[in-house]
């Protein structure tokens, strides 16, 4: 029988941009799994906000203390870049209901695509369950503060790239 401390665990996403519920996720997992790739998806049907090179640097900046933790990219199907990596699990964070049921569609499909790879919801922090990037950026957008939501690499990197845009 394995422990989990000796599986290594990918937490996939587009991280545009990371929050502290993704930071929760990510120093939570980093204690139960032996490592922890977080995976930053290329998907070329999304404009981000950030390029993928903007969001692998702040990932790797603010995941840098954390030594069982690896930042990297990939496209494709989940399944196979974590089979690559020789990963055994698939870590997913879930705020709300409307989330699970997302999550857990998509947690079965996998299983059916690669079974011997799990997925592990977390809930994220309580002070970091409404918290989505999709509403960060929307809040930068209209200039609102976002203090407490993201770390502040990540709300200097917003300011500026808000300005540069209007």
């Amino acid at each position: 029988m394995r422990l989990m401390t000796e599986i290594l665990a990918i937490y996939p996403g587009s991280f545009d941009p990371i929050t502290n519920g993704h930071l929760d996720l990510i120093e939570r997992s980093s204690r139960i799994f032996e490592g922890l790739t977080v995976a930053l998806l290329i998907n070329p049907e999304k404009q981000p906000l950030f390029s993928l090179e903007e969001r692998i640097e702040m990932a790797r900046e603010l995941t840098r203390g954390l030594a069982n933790v690896s930042v990297d990219a990939f496209t494709g199907l989940l399944v196979d870049y974590a089979t690559q990596r020789g990963a055994k699990v698939i870590v997913r964070g879930v705020r709300a209901f409307s989330d699970y049921e997302y999550e857990f569609q998509m947690a079965l499909m996998n299983r059916k695509l690669a079974p011997a790879l799990e997925t592990i919801f977390l809930m994220p922090a309580e002070n970091c369950t409404y918290v989505s990037s999709r509403l960060v950026k929307e809040i930068v957008r209209h200039g609102g503060n976002v203090r407490g939501l993201v770390p502040p690499l990540v709300e200097e990197r917003l300011r500026q790239k808000v300005l540069a845009t209007h």
